[in-house]
């Protein structure tokens, strides 16, 4: 049996992440049915799984980078990677509510793990997320969070002790809910956020106490209370907390961009239509930047939440007009990842309009937004990976489903989503989708597979031709060194440009053109008839105008194509054919 710790530190925090989104991935389909506020838009266990999935990558990226492997990183690291990754990975309002207070508890968890710490840890995370919710309700998930805080006040030294006090008041506050908000109350169903809130407490009673606790809200009598379960014909069948079983339409959200969002924590508990769209995305700006968005963003619509800091915010709010939710954005800052979902009304329900399904569908990971048009334009389901921030596999499965077709090619464009790429297409089939894997490794492989994709010919035949056009494919990419190192190459310096031949350092330049151009040369003397040059956002069109001559001048009946990656990690990636 392992050793139980004393206080969180970077171990216990990797297995927390580890069983939270265990638990959260048995309780999915649970809390996705219990989401009716204030529509039943049915995915707030799916939104908060994703986010938790986002965190517990970013810990697992810190313990893989350590080089020693005799001892585990220092605390603060897990704890501000596993906020990070809740920031950037955060699904919905739930999940977004999720990341700020994981971000809570990390800015304290980051000076000591023990119990006092961990105290206010809990009183921060209650405190920021409640201060990100521009106008908030009781009985949701950010009342939970206040009582757990609350019932894990005192002066006792053992962990254990404020961890499974913070649990028990979360449980208890959950079971309050229906007596909180009226149309949980109506419905006969404790709130969906409160509920995954539950679950990764629980998950941290299991951390520190070695032992899985009672699961679900606590009665009066300090049973567990039902709640629904049964998911039918697009129903929700509850079985009553307090009052009678209830249906309501699961289907929320015509998906425009991303997803549906759960159910705001500040709409109107009378059931009337609100904002038209929901949009969300990351934004790089200021503090004061973000208080004027804050305030502009009030008064477009409501159920604004916006989360973080440091430079790098989440933000979400349901609008009638989208365009301007984004153009605030843009004034503030840099927004990116835009999601817009656009909600459909009918009798005061939201209905996701469903169309019959295509047959196939390409889904295709790109490094920046100018292949992400390119992509689209030829018919393929995109998926961002921004530089340092590699898409999960629940956003993989998500892409997937927007692709909306019965088979599915999946291009991951980087060896190291290998893994990702595999359990998202194993996700995807036991949903009845068959998915295909084509393991490309560059962006520019997966250009040419998209290529020769004729959606026509049978499934097999498709990914055969596919596989073969990425796999004839050399790729490389030009980079940056950040430090001296030895490579197979020899010794570069901080600063020195590198050319990287099919993932290995291959040359070392002193400079973007002339390190492109031997690469160039390098890969054309074993053969090839079209170079692919994909420049990165500062990167002039002068260089792709030298580099489409030096071809054109040293190697016969070879064409060049430029396409302009946009925010990408490489100034230039190259396919040669």
């Amino acid at each position: 049996m392992p050793q139980l710790p004393d206080d969180l530190d970077a171990v216990a925090v990797r297995t927390w992440c580890s069983l939270a989104l265990e638990a959260l991935g048995r309780e999915r389909a649970e809390i996705d049915a219990i989401n009716v506020y204030p529509i039943a838009d049915g995915d707030t266990g799916t939104n908060l799984y994703l986010t938790l999935e986002s965190a517990a990558a970013a810990v697992e990226a810190v313990f893989a980078a350590y080089e020693t492997g005799t001892t585990a990183p220092a605390t603060a690291d897990a704890v501000r990677a596993m906020a990070h990754g809740a920031l950037i990975g955060a699904r919905g309002n739930s999940g977004t509510i999720l990341a700020q207070l994981l971000r809570g508890m990390a800015g304290v968890l980051a000076d000591g793990g023990d119990a006092a710490h961990l105290r206010l840890a809990l009183t921060s995370a209650a405190d920021a997320a409640r201060h990100a919710v521009a106008h908030p309700v009781e009985g949701t998930v950010l009342t939970v969070a206040a009582e757990a805080a609350e019932a894990a006040r005192g002066e006792d030294p053992d962990l254990r002790t404020v961890v499974t006090a913070a649990y028990e008041g979360a449980r208890a506050a959950l079971a309050r809910t229906p007596e909180q908000l009226a149309v949980l109350g109506r419905a006969g169903v404790v709130d969906a956020g409160g509920r995954g809130l539950v679950a990764v407490l629980g998950a941290l009673v299991e951390t520190v106490t070695g032992q899985a606790p009672v699961r679900g809200p606590r009665t009066a009598s300090g049973n567990a209370a039902k709640a629904p379960v049964t998911v039918d014909g697009g129903s929700v069948v509850g079985l009553p907390v307090g009052g009678t079983p209830v249906e309501g339409v699961t289907e929320g959200g015509l998906q425009a961009e991303g997803f549906s969002a759960d159910g705001p924590l500040d709409c109107p508990e009378d059931g009337s239509a609100g904002p038209a769209f929901e949009v969300i995305y990351l934004l790089e700006a200021r503090d004061e930047q973000v208080a004027r968005l804050r305030t502009r963003l009030d008064a477009l619509g409501d159920s604004l939440v916006v989360v973080g800091g440091d430079g790098l915010w989440h933000v979400h709010v349901h609008v009638d007009d989208a365009g301007a939710a984004v153009e605030a954005g843009v004034e503030a800052g840099r927004p990116y990842r835009i999601r817009i979902t656009h909600f459909a009304t009918e009798s005061g329900h939201d209905v996701r309009v469903q169309a019959e399904p295509a047959q196939r569908a390409v889904v295709v990971v790109v490094p920046g937004d100018g292949l992400a048009g390119l992509c689209t334009e030829a018919g393929a389901t995109t998926v961002i990976a921004r530089p340092g921030e590699p898409p999960a596999s629940g956003e993989l499965v998500d892409a997937i489903r927007r692709a909306h077709a019965r088979e599915v090619v999946l291009l991951p464009n980087d060896a190291a989503l290998r893994h990702t790429a595999a359990a998202a297409a194993e996700q995807a089939r036991t949903e009845g989708v068959r998915v295909a894997l084509v393991p490309t490794r560059a962006a520019v492989q997966g250009i040419a597979a998209l290529a020769v994709h004729e959606p026509d010919r049978g499934f097999d035949e498709d990914v055969v031709a596919m596989t073969a056009a990425a796999g004839a494919t050399r790729y490389a990419e030009l980079a940056v060194a950040e430090r001296q190192s030895w490579t197979m190459a020899g010794i570069c310096q901080a600063g020195d440009i590198l050319g990287l031949i099919d993932g290995d350092v291959a040359v070392i330049g002193a400079d973007v053109p002339g390190t492109a151009r031997t690469v160039l040369d390098r890969m054309l003397a074993a053969g090839g008839e079209l170079v692919t040059l994909v420049l990165g956002e500062d990167v002039p069109d002068t260089l792709a105008d030298a580099l489409e001559e030096h071809v054109r001048e040293g190697h016969l009946a070879v064409d060049t194509v430029v396409y302009r990656g946009g925010h990408q990690r490489a100034p230039l990636l190259i396919g040669v054919e």
